[in-house]
Formats: C-alpha cells, structure tokens, sequence
C-alpha cells in the first residue's frame, strides 16, 4: 500500500519521460482527440537483474569458458530480464488507481484505455496527427508524457507515444539492382558454354562464393538444424523463382522447398507485382551456401517507430517492426527457434528512439543466450548519408546504424571483386551512439584506433561497439526475380551469404553432438586468422558535407586497413579454418 501512498499524494511531480520540441517536419495537427477514443500503449519494465543478462550471455558464448554452448532456456532467459515484483506492482497500482487495467507479460504490461484516461495517466494531450503524402490516415500520438517521479524507475518507455514517422515499403539494405534486358528472361535466358548455368552481365555466381570461400562441405538435412530469415514491409519470396533459381544454380536442390511462418498480420503473397527482391535475394543465397540445411522464412506485418531525421524525413521512410518480430521468436520454446537467423534490413541508429534501440538489443541477445546466431546486414551508406545530427543542432556526425550497430549481432559489410577482394564503396560502418564497445572486440578496435590518431575524431564516438564484425561479396549476385535474372548489390547479399556459412557450422557441430554456435561474435574475435583480411578499398560516404570537401571525391571514408576495421571487420570467411574451429574433426568435403 505504500505505493498508493505516495502517488495519491497531493501535489505528486512529475518526470518528463519524453518529449519532443515541436510537431516533426511534414507532419501536422489534424485534430483533437475526443476523450472517448481508444489507444493501446505498452510499458517496458527494467529487468530486475541489470547485469545478468550480458553476463550470461557472454558465459556460454565464449570459447574456453566452462560454460561454453551450454545455453539457456527461455524460462531461465525470462528469469533474467524480469522486473522486480516492486517494479510490477508499483507499475501495475498506478494503472489500476488510474481506472486502467494492464496486461503483464514479464518485462512488458500492455493496455487499452480511453484518451482521457491516457492523458490524465500521463500528464499529456494525444491529439491525431497526419504527415504529408500518407493515405493510411491520422495517428494517435503525443509531443510529451511524463510518469510520476517514483515511478521513473520503473519504467524504461511508453510506445506509442511521441514516435512519429510513417512507414514505407522498402528498407532493406539493397543498394543497387541491375536488371537484365528482356531477351535474358528465363524462358530463354542462354547458357553460357564456361559457365554451364545463365548468366547476366558482371554478376557473381554461387559456385564462385562458394569456391572463392573454399566451402566444400556437405552436410546432412536435419530439422534440428535450420538457418532463417526475417521478411518485412510487404517483401514476399516467391516459389516460382526460387525453383528457377535451384534448377539454374543448385541443381540438386531442384526439387526442395522451403518453410514460411506468418507472424503479426505477415503475408506471403505470390502474385507477380508482389514479388520481393530482399526476399528472394536471401532466400536464394542461403540456398546456394547452405543447402540441403531447411530453410524458414519469417514474414512480419506491422511498422515500428521512427524519429524523423535528414534522410529519413518524409512519407518514403521506413522501420522494420523488430519489436514484435523478437517477441514472438523469444516465445517460442528452444526447439522451435533457428539455429541461424539472417536479417538484411535496418536504418541509422540515430532515427530509432534510444530505449527502443537497446530494447530490441536485448531481446537478440536474449536470442543469441538460446543458441541462435543473430546474423544482419551492416548497411550500404558507408560512414554515413546525410550525416546530420537529429538533435536540433544539425553538426555533421557520422551515421551507425540499426541494429547492425547491436552488440549482441554479427553484422556483416561488404566487399567485391577477387584476387585481392577489396571493400565495396557502399559497405556501412563505424561506432555505436548507444552501445559501448564491448570486451569480446575490445582488443581488435583498439588497435584499429590507434592506427587512425585523431582522424574524424568529432564525428563518431571512439568507446562506442565497432561494427561490421565480418564481411563478404556484396557487388551484383544473380538473383531471379520474376523469373528474370538481376544483378543485386548490398549488404542485404553479403549478410544471408555469411548465415549460409554459419548454418553449414552449425550443421557441423550437429554432426558432432555439439549445441549450436548460438552468439558467435566471441568465438570470431578470438580467431582472425580465419578471415582473409581486406586491406584495399573504403566505405565512402557523407557526400556534400563541408568538413570533407577536401578529401578525396568530397566524401569521408572508412578504409580498409590491416586487422580489424570499421567496413569489412575481421574480413572474409575462411570456411576450413572456421569449421576447425566450430567443428574439430569435421572434414571441409
């Protein structure tokens, strides 16, 4: 009852828990809201334990510990993000003695009130808000709420409240797509008498990732051992083009099929103008590196928040809803989840409110604690677009994105060409504005630090997680795509190619009656020498930025050095080195 003591108290004050200096650009007031209408919120609660998550995780993913792969079940991985039960109930009282009653699901009480008792429960006015261009209508939100100070504590975010953006349909981290002229369709495409599969104009081929990272090995198909990957924003694979695509470049995988599971309003439409190329990319290069290993495709309706900012100011911007995506994995049960999940989307960490961003972080470590290895795209901007600071003060700062930037994912740059393979142009990189390095990399970013001094010092924060951790090609994969072949570019390409090589690691350790590899970053840290480093070519970007008007093409550039560095990591898969060393004894045929 003491709770109740202190927030009936007269004159309680109150803690601003966020808020926004005005309406965002291109959006406006459209009208009050009646104080009978409806809104659904969620609170986050802090864990109770506010180490024990990292440190478990770190426990059974590094190599050498006593604990290593012994990994966790989801009840113990729930123990160690709940909430306190002071945290609950003062939560769950200062609801109730509002007249609202709230839903707990461990660390998240989620509930549906009137307006009015929003308001007067967060010291707020919602009001409907419509943004130029927008055709799916008003939102329901607000430019500030406060909690009661005694229960700023207790309370990590509210959402949705003054999260505003609208979402569009294509974010995932493609940089370019070459098409072939109609007379390549595959109705007639021509075989290429040195190839011995189709062709279209400068693109690489399975075959050649597969030789070019010297992977032989074949393992056996077992539903115990599955590689995924994460479909949003209306991208559908298509069956059609994943048939063609088999029959052309893994034949004897011409008769195999894959798995889709539809999660939060997610679809799986195959009608032709509905057809994904970030869908059919991964779905495709997991295929050509991991076959016969099964294959899920996860499908997630729903748009997450968004912060606008210089390059994501408008209707044409886009977040991924991460949030409802990691909570239905983390509820299924240990034997229901991937071994090796793959993901080619993301945007810059700084249009991601930071609570949600570490939520989210979170929940894939939480993931990666259950044996599953976290796999994402770096991104294709190099240090940076606009780079612009969104904090009003408009200063040039370079550009990390999310959740490639997140400690607990192995996020994956770019490269191109062979004989040397060098950093692609468009690889992202850098440092986190909201994680700090993290032990299991802090020996390798040190190192790359002291090699650059000062240089670029303002624009990026030197204790921040460096990121990619790893790299492979991401210039011009064949791709079908409506039955067509398309050259594709990004680090939406090199990321499931890199899954495809965890997956076939993964099915190795299986083979040896080993747990999977779950978060696999310590593991790759303590082993550089089983990467090809990449010591040519940059990430460029920033373009149009005064500060870099002078350097070379007018843009900022992260360079691919010796060692670790911030646009291919540790470098390119050594698939015989890396399978000594998840898999002792497993032969590379």
């Amino acid at each position: 009852m003491l709770w109740s003591v202190l927030l009936l108290a007269a004159g309680a004050s109150a803690h601003v828990k966020s808020s926004l200096p005005s309406v965002p650009s291109g959006w406006k007031k459209v009208r009050a809201a009646s104080a009978d209408e409806s809104v659904s919120l969620k609170i986050a609660l802090p864990a109770h334990q506010s180490d024990a998550l990292e440190t478990a995780i770190l426990r059974v993913s590094t190599p050498n510990h006593p604990q290593y792969g012994m990994h966790l079940s989801s009840e113990e991985v729930r123990s160690l993000v709940a909430p306190s039960d002071e945290t609950t109930d003062a939560v769950t009282e200062w609801l109730n003695r509002n007249g609202i009653k709230g839903k707990v699901d461990n660390d998240w009480v989620s509930f549906t009130t009137s307006v009015a008792k929003a308001n007067n429960l967060l010291n707020t006015t919602f009001a409907w808000y419509q943004q130029d261009g927008d055709k799916t209508g008003p939102k329901l939100r607000t430019l500030q709420y406060s909690v009661p100070d005694e229960l700023d504590v207790h309370v990590d975010m509210i959402q949705p409240t003054t999260r505003f953006g609208k979402l569009a349909a294509k974010a995932s981290t493609i940089f370019e797509i070459y098409e072939e002229p109609e007379t390549q369709g595959v109705a007639n495409v021509k075989v290429a008498a040195d190839e011995g599969h189709p062709t279209c104009t400068g693109c690489i081929y399975p075959d050649e990732i597969r030789s070019l990272y010297n992977i032989k090995y074949k393992p056996s198909a077992s539903e115990k051992n599955t590689v995924a990957f994460a479909s949003y924003l209306e991208q559908y694979s298509n069956y059609a083009d994943f048939t063609s695509f088999a029959k052309a470049f893994v034949p004897e995988a011409a008769d195999r099929n894959y798995t889709v599971k539809l999660v939060k309003g997610g679809l799986h439409d195959q009608s032709p103008d509905k057809i994904g190329v970030e869908a059919n990319l991964d779905l495709q290069y997991i295929l050509a590196v991991s076959n016969p290993i099964p294959i899920r495709e996860y499908s997630t309706g729903g748009r997450g928040p968004l912060v606008p900012d210089a390059n994501q100011p408008g209707p044409e911007i886009s977040n991924e809803p991460y949030l409802e995506f990691f909570t239905y994995l983390l509820s299924l049960k240990n034997s229901e989840l991937p071994q090796t999940l793959s993901t080619s989307y993301g945007e810059e960490e700084q249009s991601v409110p930071r609570e949600y961003a570490e939520k989210v972080c979170s929940m894939i470590g939480q993931l990666g604690a259950r044996g599953v290895s976290v796999i994402f795209s770096s991104g294709d901007s190099g240090p940076g677009n606009a780079c612009i600071r969104n904090d009003g003060t408009n200063s040039t700062y370079f550009e990390p994105t999310f959740p490639g930037a997140c400690p607990w994912v192995t996020a994956v740059g770019g490269t191109y060409q062979t004989a040397p393979e060098k950093a692609v142009y468009f690889s992202s990189g850098g440092f986190s504005m909201y994680h700090k390095r993290p032990m299991y990399q802090d020996l390798a970013v040190k190192k790359y630090l002291s090699k650059i001094g000062n240089t670029y010092s303002k624009f990026f924060d030197n204790t921040g997680r460096g990121f990619p951790d790893v790299s492979a090609q991401a210039y011009k994969y064949a791709v079908y795509v409506g039955g067509r072949l398309a050259g594709v570019s990004g680090t939406s390409a090199s990321a499931p190619a890199f899954a495809g090589v965890v997956a076939l690691l993964n099915a190795a350790r299986k083979s040896r009656g080993l747990p999977s590899l779950g978060f696999i970053n310590p593991l790759l840290y303590a082993a550089p020498s089983a990467f090809t480093d990449i010591v040519d070519g940059a990430g460029t970007g920033c373009d149009g930025r005064p500060e870099f008007a002078a350097d070379e093409g007018g843009s900022a550039k992260w360079n691919a050095t010796e060692g670790w560095d911030p646009v291919t990591g540790l470098g390119t898969p050594k698939f015989d080195k890396l399978l000594a060393l998840a898999a002792p004894g497993v032969k590379n045929a």
